[in-house]
């Protein structure tokens, strides 16, 4: 079986909820999506405007102060909005790497060692039972580990140990100094080859058909783990050959548009996980706009989406939203952005009406374009 670009394209965005926009509640959805990308706290509520029909963002406040839906360090080693329930289970799967990336050289270089970290957790974790500052979590590492040791300590501890952020107000749910909590143990716990098929899983269930080196990108994870994941699943999965050949994987039956599929224009959040799953990202983003969206330090800005792919970048001005194409668009795809800029101004206007504002001097340096101002 074999599947074309466009087919591909439109497979992930149907997963994604991005060819039409579901009547879900907020929960659901984040489940539907697997991963929301959240290291900007406005992320998660512009990823499920673009993907909720009439998305209500004081249901995802509230999903966060209940804890139906976590925030936490997860895949690629940044924070993630996910359902309580897939927490552990993507942690486990994740634990060896965030065990390297968080427990290695920094960690060391504070003279402590993997075997300090694992006898620290049970006290880190009965101190946390309730919501703590990083402050107090500081002071916390201090008291045991001396000054001198205690910021590489709560460095590496807080990507490692199995801890959730807490709400703190704003307006989007999350402010600029994070609390934590210890996340609900799982029962019983997966180890971490278990926890990684069921990853797998729900990967290829959110944004397949994909390869290998695209599960081992979304979730930061060596390649060979991946591999041997996929082979272990067995008829779970099944095989479908790239436009250029690669193999691809995906679950049986799941759904597959025809490339003909209309994909409406939308206006996607800054790290919109669409834009990030995978390791060839020309699903999504052509080659020549890569660099112009994802930029150097890894800021990846909110994008135009026209007909499934990036055509160019969006940020909120005084008036509406300055939408910024890389290429001529036709009338009717300007008038679709006009509509989900008068959308996205009225979710914006009670909460945040300049978001993503700090990033701003990112637009100085792209190239000229088409810019148009679309009222809000």
């Amino acid at each position: 079986m074999q599947i074309t670009a466009r087919e591909l394209n439109r497979a992930t965005l149907d997963r994604q909820s991005l060819l039409r926009r579901e009547r879900s509640g907020v929960v659901e959805a984040v489940r539907r999506v697997v991963a929301l990308q959240a290291q900007q706290p406005a992320s998660p509520y512009l990823a499920l405007w673009n993907r909720i029909a009439g998305f209500d963002p004081a249901d995802l406040d509230a999903a966060f102060t209940r804890r139906a839906v976590v925030k936490a360090t997860l895949m690629r080693i940044t924070l993630h909005a996910v359902h309580a329930d897939d927490h552990p289970v993507f942690r486990e799967a994740m634990r060896p790497t965030l065990r390297a990336s968080r427990l290695g050289h920094r960690f060391a270089a504070a003279g402590l060692t993997p075997a300090d970290a694992e006898d620290l957790m049970p006290r880190l974790l009965e101190f946390v039972a309730h919501p703590r500052t990083s402050r107090e979590l500081n002071a916390w590492c201090e008291e045991r580990l001396g000054a001198e040791r205690s910021a590489g300590a709560w460095w590496g501890l807080k990507g490692y140990a199995p801890l959730l952020h807490v709400p703190t107000g704003g307006p989007w749910s999350f402010g600029t100094s994070p609390s934590f909590v210890a996340a609900r143990p799982a029962q019983p716990a997966a180890g971490a080859e278990e926890a990684l098929r069921t990853l797998a899983l729900r990967y290829l269930a959110g944004f397949g058909p994909a390869s290998v080196a695209d599960v081992a990108q979304f979730a930061l994870v060596q390649r060979a783990r991946v591999r041997t994941a996929l082979r272990a699943l067995g008829d779970a999965v099944e095989h479908v050959e790239g436009p250029d050949g690669t193999a691809l994987f995906d679950i049986p039956g799941a759904s597959r548009p025809p490339a003909d599929t209309p994909a409406p224009p939308r206006l996607m959040a800054m790290w919109d996980s669409v834009l990030l799953a995978h390791a060839d990202r020309t699903r999504v983003i052509p080659p020549d706009y890569r660099s112009l969206v994802i930029r150097v330090n890894g800021d990846v800005l909110p994008t135009l989406l026209v007909d499934g792919y990036v055509a160019g970048v969006w940020r909120p001005v005084e008036g509406g939203i300055e939408a910024t194409a890389f290429h001529d668009l036709s009338p009717a795809a300007w008038d679709g952005l006009a509509s989900e800029a008068a959308s996205l101004t009225r979710l914006l206007a009670p909460r945040d009406p300049r978001v993503y504002s700090r990033y701003g001097h990112w637009w100085a340096k792209l190239p000229q374009a088409r810019v148009r101002i679309l009222p809000g």
